[in-house]
């Protein structure tokens, strides 16, 4: 199965369960995309005592996961894209819908 999901937040503990149901995902052998807009294209910075976002987000792109994040979602906060998270577009984030089986939002 092929699985979208959207995170729209930067709430430590909704983050680091999006990516760790990812992992999960990701582990029962479907295909996961996530996509970031809004709060959640800061979700490479949270730092959290509790909920560890890093260490959720490594195995889920050593799982072969794939992270996109909204291009003007990060320009509004005057940040670029990254290595694990490419700047992406409402046209990116349409085809992640088109071609998942299920999207799932989280914030």
């Amino acid at each position: 199965m092929k699985i979208g999901i959207v995170i729209g937040t930067n709430e430590p503990e909704v983050v680091w369960n999006a990516f760790r149901f990812g992992v999960t995902a990701l582990k029962s052998n479907h295909e996961v995309k996530v996509f970031l807009m809004n709060k959640g294209v800061e979700a490479e910075d949270i730092k959290d005592e509790k909920y560890n976002i890093k260490e959720q987000i490594e195995p889920y792109i050593v799982g072969k996961g794939q992270i996109l994040a909204c291009g003007t979602c990060l320009e509004t906060r005057k940040k670029s894209g990254s290595q694990i998270c490419p700047i992406s577009t409402m046209n990116d984030l349409l085809a992640m819908i088109e071609e998942s089986d299920k999207i799932l939002t989280f914030g």
